[in-house]
């Protein structure tokens, strides 16, 4: 599923079609600024979006064989609720 099959399946149970992508496109933002605060974000029954930083690591060019420095990143982590697992 993506977006704008989100989009039609929200439209079906509740408001027109651009009531539903407003609504969509506005949790969607809301939840980026939340992680770009490092903030966590919680869904009951869903599950919870946390954002972590990785470690800089040495890796390899693929290539040459030649050790490269790897950076700090951050990534967003999605850990799923126990009814999403339990399915």
């Amino acid at each position: 599923m993506n977006k704008s099959d989100l989009i039609e399946e929200v439209a079906k149970v509740t408001c027109a079609k651009k009531e539903a992508k407003d609504a969509v496109n506005t949790v969607f933002s809301v939840i980026k600024q939340a992680l770009g605060k490092n903030d966590r974000v919680g869904i009951s029954g869903f599950g919870t979006f946390i954002v972590r930083a990785r470690k800089p690591r040495l890796g390899r060019n693929p290539r040459t064989g030649q050790p490269i420095k790897i950076s700090t990143k951050r990534v967003v982590r999605f850990k799923p609720s126990r009814e999403i697992l339990e399915g």
